[in-house]
């Protein structure tokens, strides 16, 4: 194995030429890989001017958000830019009937208007640093690499991440900030304006932002949250262009992509393809289920606005996924690529030792997993989503936690009850009742027969407390016991159990499966040695570059590179809950109130565009930044013509989905009066 990780060294290394457009690159090797073709493409800036250890760089600007999207700072007082999608949840959890902030939109004031988040944090990159060699030589280092790095940076969180399956190991510390505020948001009708109608699609017309605070002590460190803290003051904070983009224009993102699959074999696809088409089926049922009682009440509407969207946005694109597939032949592509890949390992007998059983390997262990993965996943999409079922697992959780910190009986489910009185604010057990039918007709109907779970839906939600706090705390005063005679506690155990014996079925295969996918992608990297190389995402911070650019989606169609707000207009139909429009952004379109954020050539608002900057999920809410590093907008979505990116880039279709900022800028000024949030921000023109 050591000589195997010799030879993915040198590939690294010695991998020049990357195209402008695909790759997720790391930003310790901007120098040796990128900066030379991104500045012939057009970049201004250095390695050193985008990621420094030692001096304030862009990366500096840049946040993981909520643990699952990007956010940037734009101003020096801590203020946060992200997509309203990122924000949904957060912006849901503070909403009520009452103050609909989901709905209505909300923009504070002033500082004390700024909402807290609770349980929201960013992490600020701090370093990355490869120590594959240090952890090759003596594996019981790491502990040691991650005190030192604390050490180093003090108050920080520090991590050992693996990449190219496991071949390169890099130690990356993070400053974690917990307290965030909510600054305001337009409402959904624009932040989701098109809805599930429109994901995915271009041309596009949503403006998906949002805006928060990053809040520290008063030593600008990290801080719980508290009344005393004060707005994070940036190292570094992103500068707005209203100057306005044209076709070519040099583009590049940063932010936090979450999971690719760009060195699974033919095998792997296959498999994802199935456990796609199970999610899909189940989801199809679930979310029929949710969008009529959303549909019939406002309330229900409110409680269920995230789990919807959440649930509905994957289904989607695995949908999309499909279709790319078959259209793209990706199977066959990789399948080609493998047989390659082969002849070039058996024309060299040391290349046959060390790779040559790799891909049959694979093969095997896939084979292996396929049912009990597809079983765990089927019980995932249908049985564990029985939300009665779901709070029990959180009360047993919470209560176990607590007796594991050596809390008394009464303290530990005491503090199961109020975590599990949280979640009622969004629960309606009517809806759950159900879907709880109709999701144990279909797992029963499809798992197998020994696997069958047997629910009486009625007499579950008839007898068990689950489905109300008052119901929930009479029953826990009565002591743990009780709680685990509860209906609702004894059938999650029936099924945890049942899945556990499909998870036992699955490890080995799995473990085996992480082994051999190690040796295939040290090989595909000695294989291509020279050639652009890059890790699939693990939500680490990565850079993409490319351009501003149009696309052909099929013969005879050509797609602009842009829209505008006159596009909203036309598809306004405030009848539809998806495509409303508020009156105020109509007024100021027909009084042609635009200030300073409308298109110079033309006199209209710009509202989305595209780059063919390769991104992922987690990239939600990245900066596009200019040449010079200045924000022009907000990354919010793939292009459902190359739904299968995460396995393979398609650079004549692949497209990111932008929203301009001139656009996000209307609706906080223009529409939302927010002045002050504006006045924080530096603008080039």
């Amino acid at each position: 194995m050591k000589k195997i990780l010799l030879t993915v060294v040198a590939a690294l290394t010695l991998s020049f030429g990357a195209s402008a457009d695909e790759g997720m690159w790391l930003l310790p090797l901007l120098q040796k890989m990128n900066i030379k073709a991104m500045n012939e493409l057009g970049c201004k800036l250095s390695a050193e001017d985008i990621y420094s250890v030692n001096n304030t760089s862009l990366k500096d600007a840049i946040v993981q958000f909520g643990g699952g999207c990007t956010g940037e700072i734009i101003s020096d007082k801590g203020l946060l830019v992200t997509n309203h999608h990122c924000g949904y949840s957060s912006i849901q959890a503070l909403s009520t009937p009452e103050h609909n902030y989901l709905e209505d939109g909300y923009w504070a004031m002033d500082n004390a208007s700024e909402l807290p988040v609770p349980g929201l944090s960013v992490k600020f990159l701090r370093q990355m640093k490869d120590v594959t060699k240090i952890l090759e030589k003596d594996p019981t280092k790491k502990d040691a690499l991650i005190k030192a790095a604390k050490e180093d940076f003090p108050g920080c969180e520090a991590f050992i991440e693996n990449f190219y399956n496991d071949n390169v190991q890099y130690l990356i510390v993070y400053a974690v900030y917990k307290d965030v505020r909510f600054v305001g948001a337009p409402p959904a009708c624009s932040g989701k304006f098109g809805g599930e109608t429109d994901n995915w699609m271009w041309p596009r017309h949503t403006c998906d932002f949002s805006m928060f605070r990053v809040y520290a002590g008063k030593d600008n460190q990290p801080a719980e949250y508290s009344k005393d803290n004060v707005p994070y003051t940036p190292a570094r904070s992103l500068k707005i262009s209203l100057k306005g983009i044209k076709d070519g224009d040099y583009a590049m993102i940063m932010g936090y992509p979450g999971r690719t699959s760009r060195f699974n074999t033919e095998a792997q696809l296959k498999l994802t393809l199935e456990s796609n088409a199970i999610s899909i089926e189940a989801r199809t049922l679930r979310q029929k289920l949710m969008w009529e009682a959303m549909e019939a009440d406002p309330t229900v509407r409110l409680q269920y606005a995230n789990k919807y969207a959440s649930s509905a946005n994957a289904w989607k694109k695995w949908i999309g996924m499909e279709k790319a597939f078959k259209k793209l032949d990706i199977i066959g592509r990789e399948s080609q690529e493998e047989a390659d890949f082969m002849a070039w390992v058996g024309k060299n007998h040391k290349r046959s030792e060390k790779y040559g059983s790799a891909l049959g390997d694979i093969e095997k262990n896939v084979d292996g997993m396929r049912k009990p993965y597809l079983g765990m996943i089927r019980f995932t999409e249908t049985l564990n989503r029985i939300e009665v079922l779901g709070f029990a697992g959180l009360f047993d959780k919470v209560y176990k936690a607590g007796k594991k910190n050596n809390k008394s009986d009464e303290e530990a489910i005491n503090a199961a009850v109020e975590a599990v009185k949280a979640v009622y604010k969004d629960y309606y057990e009517p809806l759950d009742r159900v879907e709880a039918a109709a999701l144990a007709e279909l797992y029963n109907s499809k798992c197998d027969p020994w696997r069958r779970i047997d629910i009486n839906v009625k007499n579950l939600f008839d007898s068990t407390a689950f489905t109300s706090a008052e119901k929930l705390e009479k029953l826990a005063a009565q002591g743990i016991e009780a709680v685990r005679k509860d209906p609702a506690m004894v059938l999650r155990e029936e099924g945890i159990e049942m899945y556990r014996s499909l998870y036992k079925n699955y490890i080995n295969y799995a473990t085996e499966l992480k082994k051999s996918s190690k040796t295939y992608t040290a090989g595909m990297l000695e294989w291509k040695k020279g050639q652009p190389s890059y890790p699939d995402a693990n939500f680490t911070m990565r850079l993409t570059y490319g351009t501003v650019k149009a696309y052909e989606p099929k013969d005879g169609v050509l797609y602009k590179y842009y829209t505008t707000l006159d596009g909203v207009m036309e598809k306004k139909d405030n009848s539809n809950y998806e495509f409303r429009v508020p009156a105020k952004l109509e007024q100021v379109w027909k009084d042609k109130d635009f200030g300073d954020y409308a298109m110079p050539e033309n006199g209209k608002v710009p509202a989305c565009f595209l780059i063919n900057c390769d991104i992922t999920g987690g990239n939600s809410g990245s900066p596009v930044m200019d040449a010079n590093g200045n924000l022009i907008g907000l990354a919010f979505d793939g292009n459902w013509e190359s739904m299968s990116s995460d396995v393979m880039f398609e650079p004549d279709l692949q497209r990111c989905i932008c929203v301009d900022i001139r656009y996000v800028l209307l609706l906080m000024d223009k529409v939302g009066g927010a002045g002050y949030p504006r006045n924080e921000m530096k603008f080039v023109k």
